[in-house]
């Protein structure tokens, strides 16, 4: 049967630096962040691409302002002439 603690003999391996040991956990989360964020798109640059145009197009309708009155006319309802949609 095992034992869980070391022969009399023998030294507890050494335990990595604390430093050395959180850098590792946040290399680890970061790869995991990158994998969970890309997991499903075959093309991951095509994605990123479409994102930043988006965020462009937002930035310069915020900066633009409100839109001006007089949007898209719509036609009456030709089925119902009462009804003026």
């Amino acid at each position: 049967m095992g034992l869980c603690f070391p022969c009399p003999g023998e030294t507890a391996p050494p335990s990595p630096d604390l430093e050395e040991k959180r850098a590792k956990l946040a290399e680890a989360a970061e790869r995991r962040q990158k994998e969970a964020a890309s997991r499903g798109i075959l093309d991951v640059r095509s994605v990123e691409e479409k994102r930043k145009k988006k965020e462009k197009i937002e930035k310069q309708m915020a900066e633009s302002g409100p839109p001006q009155e007089g949007g898209l006319r719509r036609e009456p309802d030709t089925r119902n002439p009462e009804i003026m949609t």
